[in-house]
């Protein structure tokens, strides 16, 4: 069975997970390389090496001969053999962390009891089963208990997959290709085997009539074909080291299931997948629940021992958050998922929290903080020179603002790769002042020592020092005090608007307005509607807005998306400041071509120093760990992911 590659798709904006921002990345890269026909003078490299072979073949069948022509064909066959090995996991970058054969992942706990309920809450509600459409809202836990993927990940480890339905991955050093082998126990859960015809219907289905998210790698993919009784081979036509990882993590489905069917249809048919649960029973928009499979495959794996620990679990919906708090509160929900800090700092004095039947926990991670906050729009005039976004920062304090609404339970973001190894630190030395040194010049003062931290207040609201080196810096970029206005040598006032859409973001706009007011600028806060915010994002049509970009261990080209020059005019992108700033550009360039973990992690730590000192966000804050609540009777492992909570790990004593 075979996919020849199709022309490219239009770029799908709002996409989320591993692929968000892969088409729209790779339409918006100037890079220009294209590697979807390999040929020599207009042969392909398989007809090439065959026609070498045939010339061996053709000569005379003396000892000499043979001796001959076994060696050629060594020397042909070899370098492939050497360059791609069948592995029991692969690592984006380097070796995996877990050697072949190992018992368990880091984070579970193989020995966990199996048993017992779990119920937990969640807001809004469902119409489908199928959660790989986009029409329709399907429960998450669809996919995350009944449907399995050829490899799954571990979350010890930045981005690393290990072997599950496949028994092994092979790709060469270039990962132009990558081959897996079906595990032959594999089977769905009606017991019948998971073949490779199923994998390639499943792959080309859900590109083709799935969610546009899974059509942004599928495009880079040239061909699909089965290698084997148990193997196939995705050959890629685009140099991207990811594309191997997204395959595996490909969800695969029965295609017997979907004859005769239309798969793009939405509707209530549980679907046949190969995982630990089985859909058991629902009623659309209260509630969906998950029986174990009693005869699951794959329960002895050691990508799976210790995980998927109850024989039930059950998602209860809610209408808003204040009837899912209370079902907290009574013990309807076993585990919660705290989002509110003000709630987890004075919320928790209800008679089950206080008698000891809801335990608190926090859980620390290792996820980068990502970037939060008030985004300066560089395309408007009023914001293009730095000196006054750096000015503007300094006015606002977010000591004071962390302590007056969230009861200072915030750790303040002091660069897009905060809270992990990708962070920049200190000065630049060896590798990313390397990559950093062709752009020097250009940089912004002190970028390459100690670069630019979002500046620390007293927490009084009203910092003199600060708001006195804020005007300084504006009086230099031409902006100066006339009665209570501040005005540039036009006579023009500085006014200028914040963008925002939601409750939270209006009351952070407007507390900062009365401080800069107090400098003589107008900041108006502008709420709209979410489709009107939508679109005006889409064109960059603000002066100020407030985004988060989530940030992962792994970043890839998803970051030319973000903070790609070809952005700055192209609409639809994340790139909302209008960066467009070679230094940028050349570090995600550097970070997609390492092959080694070292040199990725000095280009990221690179970038995130660039994207700093240009100022292009104001920051707010993040939380260091994740809050979790539950009833008592309910345990994890003692040892923690690097991503940190997991509730597959959880278990019932």
């Amino acid at each position: 069975m075979m996919r020849m590659a199709k022309k490219k798709a239009s770029p799908e904006g709002d996409a989320l997970g591993v692929e968000a921002g892969f088409i729209q990345a790779r339409n918006l890269s100037s890079s220009g390389v294209n590697i979807r026909n390999r040929r020599r003078g207009g042969k392909s490299n398989l007809t090439h090496c065959a026609e070498r072979l045939n010339s061996v073949l053709n000569r005379s069948w003396t000892a000499t001969g043979f001796v001959v022509r076994a060696l050629v064909l060594l020397a042909i066959l070899m370098p492939v053999r050497l360059a791609a090995e069948p592995a029991h996991g692969i690592a984006m970058h380097g070796r995996p962390a877990l050697p072949p054969g190992f018992t368990h992942l880091p984070y579970a706990n193989p020995d966990a009891p199996k048993g017992g309920r779990v119920v937990f809450g969640e807001l809004g509600g469902f119409d489908s089963l199928n959660p790989y459409l986009l029409k329709g809202r399907a429960p998450w836990g669809v996919r995350a208990h009944t449907v399995e993927s050829l490899m799954a990940r571990s979350w010890d480890e930045p981005f690393t997959l290990y072997g599950l339905l496949a028994g092994t991955v092979e790709t060469p050093e270039d990962r132009s290709w990558v081959e897996f082998t079906l595990r032959p126990e594999a089977r769905f859960s009606d017991g019948s085997e998971v073949t490779v015809d199923d994998v390639i219907w499943s792959l080309e289905t859900i590109a083709t009539q799935g969610h546009p998210t899974f059509r942004n790698a599928w495009e880079a993919v040239g061909e699909v074909r089965q290698t084997g009784p148990r193997s196939l081979r995705i050959s890629f036509t685009e140099p991207n080291r990811e594309l191997a990882l997204i395959m595996g993590l490909r969800p695969i489905l029965k295609r017997s299931q979907w004859e005769g069917r239309e798969f793009a249809r939405s509707g209530f048919e549980p679907i046949i997948g190969s995982g630990p649960y089985v859909v058991d029973s629902f009623e659309p928009g209260r509630f969906v629940s998950f029986r174990r499979n009693p005869g699951y495959w794959g329960r002895d794996l050691g990508i799976t021992r210790g995980l998927d620990n109850f024989d039930q679990v059950v998602y209860e919906y809610f209408r808003n958050s204040e009837a899912l708090w209370s079902a907290v509160k009574t013990g309807a929900v076993s585990i919660f998922s705290e989002s509110d800090p003000v709630r987890w700092a004075e919320g928790y004095n209800f008679p089950a929290a206080l008698d000891g039947q809801i335990i608190r926990g926090e859980i620390a991670h290792g996820r980068p903080s990502g970037m939060h906050g008030f985004v300066f729009n560089t395309r408007r005039p009023i914001f293009a020179d730095r000196r006054v976004r750096e000015a503007l920062a300094l006015t606002f304090d977010w000591q004071w603002i962390n302590q007056r609404l969230f009861r200072g339970q915030f750790r303040r973001i002091e660069s897009y790769y905060d809270n992990s190894p990708l962070g920049f630190s200190g000065p630049a030395v060896g590798h990313e002042a390397e990559l950093l040194a062709p752009f020097a010049a250009d940089l912004p003062p002190g970028t390459l020592e100690s670069g630019w931290r979002p500046p620390e207040s007293d927490g009084s609201g009203r910092d003199r020092i600060m708001l006195r080196e804020a005007v300084r810096l504006l009086e230099d970029a031409g902006w100066k005090a006339d009665g209570s206005a501040l005005l540039n040598p036009d006579g023009e006032p500085f006014r200028f608007e914040i963008l925002v859409a939601g409750t939270e973001d209006e009351t952070l706009a407007q507390l900062w307005s009365g401080a800069l007011a107090r400098l003589g600028i107008e900041a108006r806060v502008r709420r709209v509607d979410n489709a009107q915010y939508v679109a005006r994002r889409r064109d960059y049509d603000f002066d100020m807005t407030v985004n988060r970009w989530f940030l992962s261990l792994s970043p890839g080209v998803e970051q030319r998306l973000y903070f790609g020059s070809s952005g700055r005019e192209d609409p639809g992108t994340r790139n909302y400041m209008g960066v467009a700033d070679p230094a940028v550009d050349g570090m995600i360039k550097a970070l997609l071509a390492a092959t080694n973990r070292p040199d990725f992690e000095s280009a990221v730590r690179a970038l995130d120093r660039v994207l700093s000192a240009g100022i292009y966000v104001i920051p707010f804050g993040y939380l260091p760990a994740d809050r979790i609540a539950w009833q008592s009777g309910y345990s994890k492992p003692e040892r923690d992911a690097l991503y940190g909570w997991r509730p597959e790990v959880w278990w019932k004593r």
